[in-house]
């Protein structure tokens, strides 16, 4: 036993080093482009993406619902190359890049926002794989087990986060996981495809409804991309080169959206999916794909975006307060998504409305943030500083406010574009855009959506208030 003990710590220490915040040492760079490939391709793949795509459709019809999805991809997964890219430069994870935009203080605020977004997705992502093994258990042995799924789920995805980035991705999903889910999802997409009639659903016409807009529906897609975005530079300051990672990051990532999205959306015109559930997505795909052993094929492909959740969330953590260990914290948020799957267990009521609200929340607070920090990091040049600047504020302002004002205009374009939220957030929008700046609410006929205006508000404003710091590219 203790002979295996000390195997295991020492796999820890070369595969996982709790290197903290602090740059990356260069000698565990280790990730290439098409380690990163694999990485961001089944990070993109899940049962949530299938019932996102899911969404899209008969609202739009197939083919709309294509373009959008397309269009929403490469959108999407630009700025997440960007920030990866910004990532293996410096070797710093997502929230300590933030530090030279908003301040050594002023970074607390959005890793508050990533730490919350990180729980509520680990949460739904441990209540809807034990839901879908639910479902698998009733169908391979008779019985329901929720709660003992939620048990192996919640301590399967910990022990990944406790591994980190470069144990899941040489020793588990690119010896195993990444292959076999790739193997089954184009299992499931063949007989999807293969259920149905393509000519018929290619020529069938959209029939109204949410969301009957086509950049809405973009929104939509951006919306799984721009959730990764505080996460990408988690990953990615493991990288060996930052331009390979960084082209790795966009094709993986774009490639498995687009698929996974488009899956969904077929599921509904040939596996015949109505209730947009996880139960009801289990069950379309158990009956038109081969039962429960694909089933339990997806869930293993699902635990590396919870591992991600609460890696990143331990993380981003450590970035409020040096005294916080990761193991430690990674644990806790463990504790807190069992917490929240066992809530969203107990409320029937909540439906896919919840789940879109959730979607566009993130990206009327993450799209605009990531327009200020394009801009600061790429064309203003705010880079470059050392550790000393960064972890001790040498040369960094406590908050810098006006960074803040662009994020601020961001968002509220976001919000007036495609209003989200609870509904006392709801009327206070209304009240502010319409009462007091007469304004029409919401702005229902934009055009572009909210992802292009809010991103582009935030990024022209940003160009406008911030100073050009000239450092050397490096």
């Amino acid at each position: 036993m203790a002979r295996v003990t000390e195997r295991l710590e020492g796999l820890l220490e070369r595969e996982a080093p709790a290197v903290g915040i602090r740059p990356v040492p260069p000698e565990h760079r280790r990730l290439r482009g098409l380690d990163f490939a694999v990485l961001w391709g089944d990070l993109s793949v899940g049962l949530l993406v299938l019932l996102t795509g899911a969404f899209l459709v008969p609202a739009l019809g197939f083919p709309t619902a294509l373009l959008a999805i397309g269009v929403g991809s490469v959108l999407g997964c630009i700025p997440l190359a960007l920030v990866g890219l910004a990532g293996a430069r410096e070797g710093l994870p997502g929230m300590v890049l933030f530090r030279p935009v908003l301040g050594l203080r002023g970074s607390y605020l959005p890793s508050v926002l990533n730490i919350a977004q990180l729980v509520g997705w680990t949460g739904f992502e441990f209540w809807a794989m034990s839901l879908v093994a639910n479902q698998m258990s009733i169908r391979l042995f008779g019985f329901s087990a929720y709660w003992l799924w939620l048990a192996v789920v919640a301590v399967l995805c910990t022990a990944l986060a406790l591994g980190g980035p470069i144990l899941v991705v040489r020793r588990w999903l690119e010896r195993f996981g990444a292959w076999v889910v790739a193997g089954v999802a184009l299992w499931i997409t063949i007989r999807v495809v293969m259920a149905g009639d393509l000519q018929s659903v290619w020529a069938r016409p959209g029939t109204g409804g949410y969301p009957g807009h086509f950049w809405l529906a973009v929104d939509l897609v951006i919306a799984m991309p721009v959730s990764w975005l505080p996460l990408v530079a988690d990953y990615n300051r493991f990288a060996r080169r930052g331009v390979s990672g960084a082209a790795g990051t966009f094709w993986g990532y774009a490639a498995g959206n687009f698929w996974f999205y488009a899956l969904g959306a077929l599921l509904v015109f040939n596996a015949g999916l109505h209730d947009v559930t996880p139960v009801g997505l289990a069950q379309a795909i158990a009956s038109v794909a081969g039962g429960g052993i694909v089933l339990l094929t997806l869930l293993v492909g699902e635990t590396d975006e919870a591992f991600a959740d609460i890696y990143s969330a331990a993380v981003s953590s450590q970035n409020l307060s040096d005294r916080v260990r990761q193991r430690g914290a990674i644990l806790a948020v463990g504790g807190f998504g069992v917490a929240l799957a066992a809530w969203l267990h107990g409320q029937p009521d909540l439906g896919t409305g919840t789940y879109e609200s959730f979607l566009f929340l993130l990206g009327s607070v993450f799209v605009p943030l990531f327009g200020v920090f394009v801009a600061d990091y790429f064309v203003l040049r705010n880079r470059g500083y050392g550790e000393e600047d960064l972890f001790e504020g040498r040369r960094l302002p406590v908050v810098r406010a006006r960074a803040l004002v662009p994020w601020i205009v961001g968002f509220l374009l976001y919000q007036w574009s495609v209003p989200t939220g609870p509904s006392g957030w709801l009327t206070a929008m209304h009240t502010f855009f319409h009462s007091w700046l007469h304004l029409p609410f919401p702005l229902a006929s934009s055009a572009l959506g909210a992802s292009l205006p809010s991103f582009g508000g935030a990024f022209l404003v940003a160009l406008a208030v911030l100073p050009r710091r000239r450092t050397p590219i490096r």
